[in-house]
């Protein structure tokens, strides 16, 4: 009897959690659909931060950053969404549209065709993702020479055979994009510029050389960290040192 109470207990305040969840969420959704835009941004950020990150949220906290103007928080929070759900089509046409409000108009480095195919590739899938379709197409493979072992026909065992092997190396090569969108996921390596004006400074000083400026809203990779400073790269291959505190991680 005591299990049961206990049990029951614990679906109760499941349940209460969830309702509070929603509420909050539709609290702020009206909030949102009133114009209420800094309102609503702050519930979805307590939401983010006190009940864990979901795309729709980050979706909905930039769409409330954008219609209060804070372009850079508004990409912030679309990119952190494309993280989650790289296929989340709403939210890649929201951060193109904030990208053409960007001041700073970085043309980027040609890269050669092949590794940008393969970059596009991999961000169509989340590390779970491509790691479950990794365990398919090897459950496939597995099938298929079980099959062309005790396959009946010479022509069925090549087809097999091939399909296997394509299967094989298509699973390898899932593996490995899961492997570094995870790595991509937990370091964190892209940034976005928060403040309004930035000097990109030639060292990790303040009275390093001014190497070029930076606005609100453009994104930038993180290289390395050298106490309250960041070595960056822009999609043009500039380089250069950026205070921790202009600038926020996706």
């Amino acid at each position: 009897m005591r299990k049961i109470l206990i049990s029951l207990l614990m679906l109760f305040v499941a349940a209460n959690v969830i309702f509070a969840e929603s509420a909050t969420f539709t609290r702020a959704n009206k909030l949102y659909a009133q114009k209420k835009y800094s309102e609503a941004a702050g519930l979805y950020e307590t939401i983010i931060k006190n009940e864990g990150v979901a795309p729709e949220l980050y979706y909905n906290l930039g769409n409330a950053y954008f219609k209060s103007n804070e372009l850079a928080k508004a990409i912030l929070n679309y990119e952190r969404a494309l993280r989650i759900a790289p296929g989340y089509e709403d939210a890649k046409n929201n951060l193109e549209f904030a990208n053409k409000k960007v001041i700073d108009n970085i043309v980027m480095a040609d890269a050669f065709f092949l590794k940008k195919w393969i970059s596009s590739l991999m961000k169509i899938q989340t590390s779970n993702g491509w790691f479950y379709t990794a365990v398919i197409l090897f459950v496939l493979t597995l099938i298929a020479f079980l099959v062309f072992i005790f396959g009946s026909t010479k022509l069925l065992r090549k087809t097999l055979f091939y399909t296997g092997f394509v299967s094989l190396l298509i699973s390898i090569a899932s593996i490995t994009f899961s492997g570094i969108r995870k790595n991509q996921m937990v370091n964190h390596r892209e940034a976005i510029i928060m403040s309004g004006v930035v000097v990109i400074k030639g060292a990790p000083d303040k009275s390093g050389t001014d190497l070029f400026q930076l606005h609100e809203g453009s994104k930038i990779i993180v290289i390395s960290t050298l106490g309250n400073w960041y070595e960056v790269k822009l999609g043009n291959g500039n380089v250069g040192w950026v205070e921790i505190n202009q600038v926020e991680r996706i």
